[in-house]
């Protein structure tokens, strides 16, 4: 029997990949001894900020994007284009008066997870942008 899968079942599944894939970045950064500030950091009609972590006297935003590793396909880095960045610019400004921080230092990284298959996690590569 085949199972078929509607249009509302796939966005589910690729929710579920891409909260995996939150949950691994967040717990590597952790682990790391970032401390996360915020998960879904969003501002309307401005943008959406996946997670935010802080270490010593600077702010890492990073974009996460999670793919199945199906074969020869770009990197899910390239994903991040002009138009995606200027919008995490736009909402890390938000988030600068959000939570005060003027006098911190900020990184930005795409968190490229990469998923096998049946969905685990085989890789996680951080890569400034």
């Amino acid at each position: 029997m085949e199972l078929k899968m509607n249009e509302n079942d796939k966005k589910t599944v690729k929710r579920i990949i891409g909260d995996s894939g939150e949950d691994a970045v967040i717990k590597m950064m952790t682990d790391k001894g970032f401390q996360l500030v915020c998960r879904n950091f969003e501002v309307h009609n401005v943008g959406e900020l996946d997670c935010v972590f802080k270490k010593d006297n600077e702010i890492y935003v990073v974009e996460v994007r999670s793919r199945k590793n199906l074969g020869n396909y770009p990197s899910s880095a390239e994903t991040v284009d002009h138009k995606k960045r200027q919008k995490i610019l736009k909402t890390t400004d938000c988030l600068i008066r959000k939570y005060r921080f003027y006098e911190m230092n900020f990184v930005f990284l795409v968190a490229q997870v990469t998923h096998d298959a049946s969905g685990m996690i085989k890789n996680i590569e951080l890569i400034p942008f």
